[in-house]
C-alpha cells in the first residue's frame, strides 16, 4: 500500500510518487478556500461595529478588543503553529485550524456580551494561527516544480487580494439583510467544506522528527505579542504612553532572548540563518513593504469613498474590484513572465510600478469623483499582481523542505508587520495632517476625524473635512509611494538570480 505522507527527507527516486500527485491542483483549491476564510474573516468584522455597539452595547474599548484580540493571537502564535506543523503534519495542523476556527464562528452567535465576543475572537486567532502557515508550507512541499509554484503562488496571491476586496461586499450585504452575527455564519460552510476536501484530496507532509524547543516558543509568542501591541495601542494610547511602551520594551527583549536562545540551540525552532541567504532576506522585506501598500491602500480608500463620496459600505467594496481584478490578471502575467525575467526584476519592476499608482493616487481631489482613482487603483492592482507570485517564489524558495512551515510562518509574519506598520504609520499621517488642516473653530470630534464630522449636518464643516481628509490622503499616498521606492532599491540591491534547482532533475527523471 503506497503511503499518503510526504516526508522532506524522501529520497529523490521516490519523489515523484509522491510529490507530483495529480491531486495538487485540488490541494490548491482547498488551500484557496483556507485562505479565503482568513482573508474575509478579517476584511468583514469592521463593517459589524455599529451594529455590535448597538446590539451587545459593546464601548469603543469593546469594540477595540474585539478587533485586536484576534490580531495579537494570531500574530503571537504563527511561529510556533509553523514549527508545529513542520513536526505533527501540515494538513494536520491545517484541518485542526479550520476546526477551530469555524468552531469559534458558531460560539459567536452566541455572545450576548461584549467579553463573550472578545474570548470567541481569541479562539479564532488560535485557529487562524494554526491554519495560515499551513495554506503556504503545503504548497511549497506539493508544487516542487518551479513552474508550476510560480502559478500555485499567482492562484494563492489572488484569493488574497479577492478576498480583500470581497469582505466588505459580502459583509455589507449581509449586514443590510441580516443580523451582525451573520458575519461570523459566513465562515462555517466554507470551513466544513475546505476539512472536507482537505481530507479527500490533500496529502500528508511533515519533517523529520526533531525535538520540541519550548522555550523558543514561549519567547517568539511573548516577543511577538508584545510588538503587536505596540504596534496596535500606539496609535490610539499614545507611542509614549507607559503601557504601549512597556509593552515594546518587553516584546523586543524577549525577541532578543529568542535569537540568541535559536542560535544557541541544537534544535531551534527558527533557523535564523535563513537570513543569511540574500534572496530570503530581500523578498521578506520586499513583502513588508509590499503588505505596507496594501494595507495603506485600504485604509485610505474605505473612507474616502464612504465619507467623502458618500458610498455605502456596499458600493464601496464593488468600488475597489478593479484593483482586485487587474492584481489577479497581473498575478497570472507575473507568473508567466517569471519563465522569462528575473524575481528580482519582477519584484523591483512591480514594486515601482505600485509607486506609481500612490502617485497618482496623490492628485485625487474631493470633486473628482470615482473616475480619477480608478485609474491609480488599476495601476496599483497591476504592480502588486506582478511583484507578489515573484516575492513569494523568492523567500519560500529558499526556505529548506524541512522547514516549509517554520518558513511560511516567518512569511506570514513579515506580512502581518507589513500591514500593522501600515496601519499605524499611515493612520497617523492621516489623522495628523486632517486634524491639522482643519479650522480651530471646528467642534473637537470633526477636527478628530472626518467620520464625526459627517454626523454634525453641516455642509459648511463637511465640505472643509471632505477637503482636509483630501490633503491628508495625498500626504499618506506620497509616503506609501516613497516605501515602494524604498522596496524597489531593497530589492534590486539585495535579491540575486538562485543557481539553477536540483528539483529540475528530478522532474526530468519523472518523466512528467
Amino acid at each position: 500500500m503506497t503511503s499518503n505522507i510526504v516526508r522532506d527527507d524522501d529520497a529523490a527516486p521516490e519523489a515523484p510518487v509522491t510529490r507530483r500527485d495529480p491531486r495538487r491542483w485540488w490541494t490548491l483549491v482547498v488551500l484557496c478556500l483556507s485562505l479565503l476564510v482568513l482573508v474575509v474573516d478579517n476584511t468583514v468584522l469592521n463593517l459589524a461595529i455599529p451594529s455590535l455597539m448597538r446590539d451587545l452595547r459593546a464601548t469603543p474599548a469593546d469594540v477595540q478588543w474585539i478587533i485586536d484580540a484576534y490580531v495579537l493571537v494570531f500574530a503571537g502564535l504563527l511561529l510556533t503553529s509553523g514549527s508545529l506543523s513542520d513536526r505533527y503534519g501540515r494538513r494536520r495542523l491545517l484541518i485542526i485550524g479550520l476546526a477551530v476556527l469555524g468552531g469559534a464562528s458558531l460560539l459567536a452567535l452566541a455572545a450576548t456580551e461584549p467579553w463573550h465576543l472578545i474570548a470567541v475572537r481569541v479562539l479564532m486567532g488560535v485557529g487562524g494561527s494554526l491554519l495560515m502557515p499551513s495554506t503556504l508550507s503545503i504548497l511549497i512541499t506539493v508544487f516542487d516544480n518551479e513552474q508550476e509554484r510560480r502559478v500555485a503562488f499567482a492562484a494563492w496571491s489572488a484569493v488574497a487580494m479577492v478576498g480583500m476586496v470581497a469582505g466588505p461586499i459580502v459583509g455589507g450585504f449581509l449586514l443590510q439583510h441580516y443580523w451582525w452575527g451573520s458575519v461570523f455564519l459566513l465562515n462555517v460552510p466554507v470551513a466544513v467544506l475546505a476539512i472536507g476536501a482537505a481530507i479527500v484530496f490533500m496529502p500528508e507532509s511533515r519533517a523529520p522528527a526533531r525535538r520540541i524547543d519550548p522555550l523558543g516558543v514561549v519567547l517568539s509568542a511573548a516577543g511577538m505579542t508584545g510588538v503587536v501591541y505596540y504596534v496596535i495601542a500606539g496609535p490610539h494610547q499614545g507611542w509614549a504612553a507607559t503601557g504601549p511602551l512597556a509593552a515594546l520594551a518587553v516584546g523586543v527583549l524577549t525577541l532578543v532572548a529568542f535569537a540568541v536562545w535559536e542560535l544557541r540551540t541544537a534544535h531551534p525552532m527558527l533557523p535564523l540563518r535563513l537570513f543569511r541567504d540574500r534572496n530570503f532576506s530581500g523578498a521578506s522585506f520586499s513583502i513588508v513593504l509590499l503588505s505596507f501598500g496594501s494595507g495603506a491602500l485600504l485604509l485610505m480608500l474605505t473612507q474616502y469613498l464612504q465619507f467623502v463620496l458618500d458610498y455605502s459600505v456596499m458600493a464601496a467594496g464593488l468600488a475597489l474590484l478593479p484593483y482586485a481584478v487587474a492584481a489577479t490578471l497581473f498575478n497570472a502575467v507575473g507568473a508567466g513572465l517569471g519563465q522569462k525575467v528575473s524575481n528580482r526584476a519582477l519584484i523591483g519592476g512591480g514594486l515601482l510600478v505600485m509607486g506609481a499608482g500612490f502617485a497618482l493616487l496623490s492628485f485625487v481631489g474631493p470633486e473628482d469623483g470615482y473616475g480619477t482613482m480608478i485609474a491609480g487603483l488599476l495601476v496599483m492592482g497591476v504592480g502588486g499582481g506582478l511583484a507578489g507570485p515573484a516575492a513569494y517564489t523568492t523567500l519560500l524558495g529558499a526556505v529548506p523542505p524541512q522547514h516549509a512551515g517554520v518558513g511560511s510562518a516567518l512569511n506570514d509574519t513579515v506580512q502581518q508587520v507589513g500591514v500593522a506598520l501600515s496601519v499605524a504609520v499611515l493612520g497617523s499621517v492621516l489623522a495628523g495632517f486632517y486634524t491639522a488642516s482643519m479650522p480651530e473653530s471646528a467642534p473637537a470630534a470633526a477636527r478628530e476625524s472626518i467620520a464625526w464630522a459627517d454626523q454634525f449636518q453641516d455642509p459648511g464643516l463637511i465640505r472643509t473635512a471632505d477637503e482636509a481628509f483630501v490633503s491628508a490622503m495625498s500626504l499618506g499616498s506620497w509616503v506609501g509611494a516613497a516605501a515602494c521606492v524604498c522596496a524597489t532599491l531593497l530589492a534590486l540591491a539585495v535579491i540575486r538570480r538562485p543557481a539553477a534547482p536540483a528539483v529540475a532533475v528530478e522532474t526530468d527523471k519523472a518523466g512528467v
